[in-house]
């Protein structure tokens, strides 16, 4: 096979960047390993950014069809005392709040779209193997496709198959590992009428939850130290029961959903970013460049706004078959400064209120910043920024090519 960009990985990143170049004349192929996109908890949250990127492609008014649930505030408890913390319900956006769908109804949506685009073609039971090498340039990708051994040679491969990412491997690009003092274990309960529809945090010594309104039930993240996922699982379901139940009140008859361990999916949390993001015709975006911590949900998000950056600067050199490695940097160049303000923002806050809050025995008290929020209300939209839009969000430049 012959293209003129290879992605590898069907994710946001993957197929957002696929759409968006096949819409502005370029040949597109994209490898997806699996068969479908139903994989369950998956990053479920789409921020104002991307619904931003979806207004200006014409799609958001259909796409806002799709069954999801509205989120415009975060709440926490530290303790006892409740307190509100983020509230996206001003922010100048066409879609002010966050609207949690699940991740395959996205990727569906974009992938309907390319499909309907001449120079787009998605292979599912797509696995990359290997990059294919020749003069020190990246010229392709060798892949299984429905199990047979495949050759896509292609004038750029773009890595987007997330924090384990093959590209990124084969590339031995250095990796930077900044931390996290935590792991999550999923679960979820069911959400009846009269709950709060928002987004909370639960801070209490020794322990941490974080429950997401799905509408008809709780997506919930209980976050212990890095490392003790095997230790929990030895206690039991009874015992993990017991200890959420006393993080969770209000909530302890519903905690009876949980029947065994097996109910609880494990997620590592990395916080990690590559040093530089390409080599002469391999290009690494999203998860494979930079791992997000999953606090405030933006990892989904950021990695669509590379894509829409890499879009924007790439489309007319691949087009125009005049591609340079000072087009692969400038992607770099771009995107670098908002992932690392993201991740100092998540580090600062790992360090500072998730570490202390699942190292303490006393009291959990709320910090001093958070106070200030409820102090002076319109504080609160600093946050709301940051987490709704991001650092310097991109918007689509590219037009749609027939």
């Amino acid at each position: 096979m012959k293209t003129q960009c290879c992605i590898v990985g069907g994710g946001p990143a993957g197929m957002m960047l696929g759409f968006l170049l096949a819409r502005a004349g370029v040949e597109v192929i994209v490898l997806e390993k699996h068969g479908d996109f139903l994989r369950d908890f998956r990053g479920d949250t789409v921020h104002p950014s991307t619904m931003t990127v979806m207004h200006e492609l014409g799609f958001l008014d259909d796409f806002l069809k799709l069954p999801h649930h509205k989120i415009d505030k975060f709440a926490g408890y530290f303790g006892t005392k409740r307190v509100q913390m983020v509230d996206l319900s001003h922010l100048p956006v066409p879609a002010p709040f966050i609207a949690m769908m699940p991740q395959w109804d996205f990727l569906d949506f974009i992938a309907a779209r390319g499909k309907a685009l001449p120079r787009f073609k998605l292979l599912m039971h797509a696995e990359a193997k290997a990059l294919i090498s020749e003069s020190g340039k990246v010229v392709g990708v060798r892949a299984t496709v429905d199990g047979k051994e495949e050759e896509i040679r292609a004038d750029l491969v773009v890595g987007c198959d997330g924090r384990h990412s093959i590209v990124r491997e084969q590339t031995g690009l250095k990796l930077d590992v900044l931390g996290a003092p935590m792991d999550v274990m999923w679960f979820r309960i069911t959400h009846k009428d009269g709950d709060a529809n928002e987004v909370m945090g639960r801070f209490n010594a020794g322990g941490l939850i974080v429950m997401l309104d799905r509408g008809d039930y709780w997506q919930c993240a209980y976050v212990i130290p890095k490392g003790a996922a095997d230790r929990v699982r030895a206690q039991g379901i009874d015992k993990v029961r017991q200890t959420l139940a006393g993080m969770m009140p209000g909530f302890e008859q519903r905690l009876s959903e949980l029947t065994t361990m097996d109910d609880l999916k494990l997620l590592t949390v990395a916080v990690e970013r590559l040093e530089t993001w390409w080599k002469p015709g391999v290009l690494c975006i999203g998860d494979a460049a930079h791992t997000m911590s999953p606090i405030g949900g933006v990892g989904v998000n950021i990695a669509i706004q590379d894509a829409v950056a890499a879009s924007n600067i790439l489309a007319a050199p691949l087009r125009e078959k005049r591609l340079k490695d000072s087009d692969l940097d400038a992607v770099q160049k771009r995107r670098m400064f908002p992932a690392r303000a993201t991740q100092a923002m998540q580090v600062a806050i790992q360090n500072n209120i998730i570490a202390p809050a699942l190292a303490g025995t006393g009291e959990v008290k709320v910090p001093f910043a958070v106070t200030l929020m409820q102090w002076f209300p319109v504080l609160r939209r600093i946050p709301a920024r940051l987490t709704g839009t991001g650092v310097r969000p991109e918007h689509v430049q590219t037009q749609a090519v027939t």
